[in-house]
């Protein structure tokens, strides 16, 4: 009873280190693809983010629109979580490669995930309210803006119908399968602690 307690706690804490990463690198994409600073949504992730990005502020600094201190205390944050799940679980310690490898593919499977949700988001958008004013709708429409127009440029819409979010869930799957997948494996580590 105790082992499967403790289990359950292991998982707990996993999964809330996997939310908060998600939520840096939502704060990552956000700033990446030049959405709304002034947007509630944006204000509210930089405020929950902050109190561990500020701590790389002043050392990374960003690279035109890609900000490095989100990425760094992302990855510092998942190689911390992992060794620490580890070693609660008694597994000990893993090697340190490996370990920044599990880092990278979580950092990788939570901005595919994001991009899978805004584009989920994004279709319902178009068919229930294609001209929705509310903040959510804008930062979805903001967020996925970057990687829909160069598609949308390659594939144009069919009448009414733009086929250019299939090739979008088909470039996530397959990034998801082939590179999230090979790192994962590459990384010795159970998927579950990457956030598959």
């Amino acid at each position: 009873m105790g082992s499967q307690m403790g289990n359950a706690g292991l998982l707990l804490v996993n999964t809330l280190v996997n939310i908060y990463l998600f939520l840096m690198m939502l704060r990552f994409l956000l700033q990446a693809s030049r959405a709304d600073y002034y947007n509630p949504i944006s204000q509210s992730v930089v405020k929950i983010t902050q109190p561990v990005i500020g701590l790389f502020q002043g050392f990374l600094r960003p690279v035109g629109r890609f900000d490095l201190a989100t990425l760094g205390a992302a990855f510092v944050l998942k190689v911390i979580a992992i060794i620490a799940i580890l070693q609660i679980a008694g597994i000990g310690m893993p090697p340190l490669v490996g370990v920044a490898i599990g880092a990278v593919a979580a950092i990788a499977n939570a901005i595919l995930k994001i991009y899978f949700f805004a584009l989920i988001a994004m279709i319902i958008l178009s068919w229930v309210a294609p001209s929705a004013s509310h903040p959510g709708a804008l930062l979805v429409m903001q967020l996925v803006e970057p990687i829909m127009a160069p598609l949308r440029r390659v594939i144009p819409p069919l009448g009414m119908l733009d086929l250019s979010p299939i090739v979008a869930f088909i470039a996530i799957s397959l990034i998801d399968g082939i590179v999230v997948g090979s790192l994962t494996r590459a990384a010795g580590i159970s998927g579950a602690l990457v956030g598959l």
